[in-house]
């Protein structure tokens, strides 16, 4: 297997040059990697193919790994939106001058090297590396077996932008996919600054339990929209296909839709249209009595437990139905992942108790979760979103990838 500890050493080697780059030579990288990667689209896609013959269509994985000449053009993009972020690196935070005459700043620094683990998403080999270098940092990747003929070819992408100005290639390492370069990596104290994982729970959970490196996590999505008592029924309509519909497999997809009781013979009309995508729906007591006869008797199924606090990652949702606002927080309290959250509703007191009282990275009023995304924030492409409260909270931009150091400034000063 290749020398893993070896890639993250000269990872570490190269934050020193990386440190002394400026902004406009990092966007001039940026600008030559979008450029590549749609030069160098046929091979892309011949070695994602390659990744997707080996996966069932019906794994909730296969959108996810699929690579089209749509989704390259959005990834070149998002490198260029990017390279047109202002740099973090540098900005004074904070500033003072102490009664001793000491003036003191807090100033944005790189992280160092940022460690990433993550499966079936190849276009986060490009999106971790476009921002951690926009950030100053180097990056070491660790993508998953499903993933790796794709990886290979977008990290061949990065390589050749790193040469071609003169960069140290060590700016950017993929790991081999085997699980021993993961553990390598999670053991890489000194050599690796921060971890994040993105992929499914038990791939989180196994990061956070085992890595002696600092985690950002990057938690999974199991997301509700409730519609209140006061909801309006064409704004829920949209709001609730989107959010089911849009891309099924992706963290920010509606997982269980929570409904007041007063409004339960407005269900079908929230739901008829997820009968066109074969949504299956699983629906508790109520739910499933309104919709007997009129959603696709295929497709609607008696809720369990099992139902509620999952993400589905596909075309399933459940439905719960509830007597209050109380017991729609007290619903979400109990099942939600802390990702995000939205009310459908007309009542100003509703919403902003909503707003205020759920607990989650991100909460909507009368929007679509589906905006959970670093790009539709404004923060061009997202390394992900993080659902702790440490350090970073929902989708991590350029300014989740720096810390900061404090510089004093003096003139003979000692302290007594």
């Amino acid at each position: 297997m290749t020398d893993v500890t070896g890639q993250l050493q000269a990872a570490r080697n190269a934050t020193y040059a990386l440190a002394a780059l400026g902004d406009a030579q990092r966007n001039d990288l940026l600008q030559t990697l979008s450029e590549t990667l749609l030069a160098d689209q046929a091979r892309i896609l011949a070695e994602n193919d390659k990744d997707l013959a080996r996966m069932p269509k019906d794994d909730p994985r296969y959108d996810r790994l699929q690579l089209t000449p749509q989704r390259l053009t959005g990834i070149a993009t998002d490198i260029k939106t990017v390279a047109g972020l202002p740099c973090p690196l540098g900005q004074v935070q904070l500033e003072r001058d102490m009664p001793n005459g000491l003036h003191i700043e807090r100033i944005a620094v790189p992280l160092g090297v940022v460690g990433a683990i993550y499966e079936s998403r190849p276009n986060v080999t490009v999106d971790v590396f476009a921002l951690c270098f926009k950030a100053g940092n180097a990056c070491a990747l660790k993508g998953g077996k499903e993933a790796h003929h794709s990886n290979a070819a977008l990290m061949a992408c990065i390589t050749k932008a790193l040469s071609k100005h003169g960069i140290e290639a060590g700016a950017a390492c993929l790991l081999p996919p085997e699980r021993a370069a993961a553990e390598t990596l999670m053991n890489a104290t000194g050599l690796v600054d921060v971890l994040i994982p993105r992929g499914s729970q038990g791939l989180i959970d196994a990061v956070r339990k085992n890595s002696r490196v600092p985690v950002i996590e990057t938690g999974a999505g199991i997301v509700h929209t409730y519609f209140d008592a006061t909801g309006d029924v064409k704004k829920g309509q949209k709001i609730v296909h989107n959010a089911k519909t849009r891309r099924v497999s992706v963290c920010n997809a509606l997982d269980t839709l929570v409904v007041h009781e007063s409004r339960i013979a407005d269900l079908y009309d929230l739901v008829s249209a997820m009968a066109a995508k074969d949504v299956e729906i699983f629906a508790d007591t109520a739910a499933y009595q309104s919709l007997t006869g009129k959603y696709p008797a295929q497709l609607l199924h008696a809720a369990t437990e099992e139902s509620f606090g999952r993400e589905f990652l596909s075309y399933k949702m459940s439905v719960k139905t509830v007597p209050s606002l109380d017991a729609a927080l007290k619903h979400i309290r109990d099942h939600s992942s802390r990702h995000s959250e939205a009310i459908v509703s007309e009542h100003k007191p509703s919403i902003d108790r909503f707003l205020a009282e759920v607990d989650a990275a991100a909460v909507y009023a009368n929007a679509s979760t589906a905006f959970t995304d670093g790009g539709q924030f404004g923060m061009g492409a997202e390394i992900g979103i993080s659902t702790q409260k440490l350090h970073a909270r929902g989708p991590m931009g350029l300014e989740a990838l720096t810390s900061y150091k404090w510089v004093v400034r003096g003139d003979g000063q000692t302290r007594e």
